[in-house]
């Protein structure tokens, strides 16, 4: 495996950090900074919105630039946004620089994945993405707990010091490691060759409206749909573990890094086993994914006041919704396989569409005065919504999956 892949790896993780350390720093934020926590919380959803926005325009714009230059550009405005969000002294200007963070690191991800499958043999192809991807779990896993940590001993700030530091590195060797190859569609085919090149390749790869006719297809638009309710009832929850760990269940500050981390380590062993299962048994994973995510969510927001279960349950929960959103990924790429380069934006968006609309939602509980423990009711009832637009998918497009399998296979 090039070198290359693994520094787009290591420039996921930092990003991967930036967008989910705001759950162990909400109440930091929120009094240095005299805002309430649901404000505090919206910041996750502002970066939520920036990759909702940034992901399909930057698949698009991005197309035809020189990788190694556009990974630079990317790459460098989202360690700018850092840097100012570090130094801001009001919350409107730390907002902005969410919302910038995550365009950028929106059009990361819209070269990173075809520059790392670009640069391996068809055969490591799925490795390769494997790595980048990884750099989410891994920050999940090592990443979050560690921003929840600096923000407990040195302040929320830095945390945000450390994503632009952590990031530096990745600079340099994207500079050195990376080459600055012409674009290429997400198969790795050049975009810039000759024009029988062209030619053929115009026979082969689909124009921006025949993807997007792709992706507007009924099935295809419930399933990013299904998505984005799983997600919403993830980062709903998710958001506010913190208070929900330190005002509900009664355990101590220095827990919330280690409950963190606990959840990233469940992600990643769900993405691990959902890897596993889902090419021979996807919809069966994905529907029994969703109904034990709808009861795990139940069952802590039941038991919420319970040390046992609330770390228990946090470990369970990560692994069901990190596995249950991998294999729904996958579902919409071979749902959407006329949409080669537009279908990863499309999941991507929605994946963040959920993001953005769960924290503002369980903010919402929790400013109508129902308390900590709401946000998870709100995550139960999102997932109920999942699994019954998921039931009408299957109801109004029965056959849609085996004949996009056939498909796939021939």
């Amino acid at each position: 495996m090039p070198f290359a892949v693994y520094v787009l790896g290591l420039a996921v993780f930092a990003q991967g950090t930036s967008e989910f350390m705001l759950s162990g720093l909400v109440s930091g934020i929120a009094t240095d900074l005299h805002v309430s926590i649901p404000d505090a919380g919206l910041l996750t959803s502002a970066f939520a919105v920036g990759m909702v926005i940034g992901a399909p325009l930057m698949a698009l714009f991005s197309r035809k630039w020189p990788r190694r230059r556009a990974l630079l550009i990317f790459l460098t405005a989202f360690v700018a946004a850092h840097v100012v969000g570090a130094l801001t002294p009001g919350y409107e200007v730390l907002l902005a620089t969410r919302i910038v963070g995550a365009l950028a690191n929106a059009g990361f991800w819209a070269v990173a994945l075809v520059a790392a499958i670009s640069m391996v043999e068809p055969a490591a192809r799925a490795r390769a993405t494997s790595v980048v991807v990884g750099g989410v779990t891994v920050a999940c896993v090592v990443g979050v707990p560690a921003g929840a940590l600096l923000g407990e001993h040195l302040g929320w700030r830095a945390a945000f010091w450390a994503v632009a530091v952590v990031s530096l590195p990745a600079l340099v060797a994207i500079v050195t490691s990376v080459p600055d190859g012409r674009p290429t569609t997400s198969d790795g085919n050049d975009l810039e060759g000759s024009k029988a090149s062209d030619a053929s390749e115009a026979s082969e790869n689909p124009s921006v409206r025949e993807e997007l006719r792709s992706l507007t297809g009924r099935r295809v638009l419930l399933t990013l749909l299904t998505m984005a309710l799983v997600q919403g009832a993830t980062f709903c929850a998710f958001s506010y573990l913190e208070p929900l760990t330190t005002r509900v269940t009664g355990l101590g500050a220095g827990w919330v890094p280690a409950l963190l981390a606990l959840f990233g380590v469940g992600s990643l062993v769900g993405v691990t086993l959902s890897g596993r299962v889902a090419d021979a048994r996807r919809s069966t994973l994905v529907v029994a994914g969703m109904a034990s995510l709808a009861l795990g969510w139940i069952a802590l927001a039941l038991s919420a006041v319970s040390p046992v279960a609330t770390i228990t349950l946090v470990f369970v929960q990560g692994m069901l919704a990190f596995g249950t959103g991998s294999a729904m990924i996958s579902q919409v790429f071979q749902l959407a396989s006329g949409a080669p380069t537009l279908a990863g934006s499309f999941a991507t968006a929605a994946f963040n569409i959920g993001a953005a609309a769960g924290p503002w939602l369980g903010g919402l509980t929790i400013d109508a005065g129902f308390g900590f423990r709401s946000p998870v009711w709100v995550s139960a009832v999102l997932m109920a919504l999942a699994l019954t637009t998921a039931a009408v998918t299957r109801l109004a497009c029965p056959l849609s999956l085996t004949k996009a399998t056939v498909v796939m296979k021939s």
